[in-house]
């Protein structure tokens, strides 16, 4: 096995049933529901215990530097970011290294 891959969009839709695109439960639809936060911190500590590696794809961490500190915190091994957002998220990234 290579690795996981951690889509977290889809893990917070799965994790609330709560459809992103939906205007009705737009409200509830957040990276930082502690479900969520505890699924991605369970997901990593069982990839590190492995010995594989894991990554995230998602908006989150190039729009939220704390959450960006919480993945590096959990000890993530990558974070993939759109073409928009990748100046962001390596801010977001290198301040939550140096902090940590």
């Amino acid at each position: 096995m290579d690795g996981f891959s951690i889509g977290s969009n889809d893990l917070t839709q799965l994790a609330l049933g709560a459809d992103r695109d939906s205007e009705l439960l737009s409200e509830i639809f957040s990276p930082f529901d502690p479900a969520v936060m505890e699924l991605i911190r369970m997901s990593i500590t069982k990839a590190k215990v492995a010995g594989v590696k894991i990554g995230l794809c998602g908006q989150a961490p190039s729009d939220y530097p704390e959450y960006a500190r919480f993945l590096v915190e959990c000890g993530i091994d990558s974070i993939s970011f759109n073409p928009d957002a990748l100046m962001a998220g390596i801010n977001n990234i290198n301040e939550a290294e140096k902090k940590s």
